[in-house]
Parts: structure tokens; sequence; C-alpha cells
């Protein structure tokens, strides 16, 4: 963090300080593919990002739990987007990604992948270039979206994580599935 001084280059300072703040005020965000539509999740989410590669499938799962991965020893449950949110799979193709978020669930973390068609890029998002999430029109349960963010003359809907990969969700999901 840039101080502000009281000699002759307080004026410069100052620049700083605002320029510092800017940076700290704008919000980063990952942006990836899901059936044809651009998507974001918050970088503070996102552990890392990995090649598609063999998905372990665990029976009685539902379609949205496309299956495990060992990922250094420890199993990652890898969630379809693509069936969360339109109920069509995930094609896999040379650019498909396995991005690992960190998911909370009551007191404890778990780890998730999110299997994306294609990750894009890292954004830069200001805080006032976010508008609501729309109370329609969008592809995705309006629950999922943390709102709307305004990039160039586009819009990218920025995701809420802990909706969209709600442990307990997916528990009723799989309890549903099974039910005779």
């Amino acid at each position: 963090m840039y101080q502000l001084t009281k000699s002759g280059g307080s004026g410069m300072a100052m620049q700083a300080a605002a320029a510092a703040q800017a940076i700290v005020e704008m919000q980063q965000y990952l942006s990836f593919i899901v059936g044809g539509e651009t998507y974001a999740l918050g970088i503070l989410d996102v552990k890392e990002i990995i090649e598609y590669a063999s998905v372990t499938r665990v029976p009685m799962m539902p379609p949205t739990i496309r299956g495990i991965i060992n990922l250094r020893g420890k199993v990652v449950p890898v969630i379809d987007l693509g069936v969360r949110f339109k109920g069509a799979p995930t094609e896999t193709t040379r650019r498909t990604c396995i991005v690992i978020v960190d998911v909370e669930s009551g007191e404890s973390r778990h780890d998730m992948g999110v299997m994306v068609e294609a990750v894009n890029e890292v954004l830069d998002i200001a805080p006032e270039n976010i508008e609501p999430s729309p109370a329609f029109g969008a592809a995705v349960r309006a629950d999922f979206i943390r709102g709307m963010g305004r990039v160039g003359d586009h819009f990218v809907i920025l995701l809420d994580v802990r909706r969209v990969l709600s442990v307990e969700e997916l528990a009723q999901v799989q309890t549903l599935a099974a039910a005779p």
C-alpha cells in the first residue's frame, strides 16, 4: 500500500493512493463457456484449472455429478455445469477444463471440480459495472446469479459459487434420484 507523506510530493502520493484504492475495488473473475454462454466466478473462489482428463464415474449419481477425480491423492467430485444449468451434458473437446473451486458448506470447506467447455480469461470488473441479476431471461436459475458484469459492450453472468455448488442441494438431488 502507498503511504501519504507531507513532503513536496504529496500530490503524487495522493494519486498513488487513489490508484491503489482503485485496484483494491476492482474485482477479478475467471470467465468460461458453458452451453455456449459466458459465465464467470470470483477468482478468489478458484483454486486451480486443470485439463480435462479421465473422470471416474460413480454408480447411482445424478447426471449433474460427472464423477470424481484424484487431485493429488484427494477425491474431488466433478460437477457438469452443462447438466446443472441446461440439462445437456458438456461435450468434451481439447479445450474442456475442470475448474477446481473451494466451496463452503456449514463449517467445513470442500474442493469441487466444475466441468466447463473452455476457460476464457481473467476479467477485471469494477463494482460499478456489476448490475443486479435479471428477474427473467437468464439461462440459469436466478438464485445462481450474483450479478451481471458489464465488460465493454456486453454482459458476463457472474455466478454465486455457493449456490451453484451447494453441497446440501446436490445431496438432495442425489437422494431424489435414488428414491423409487
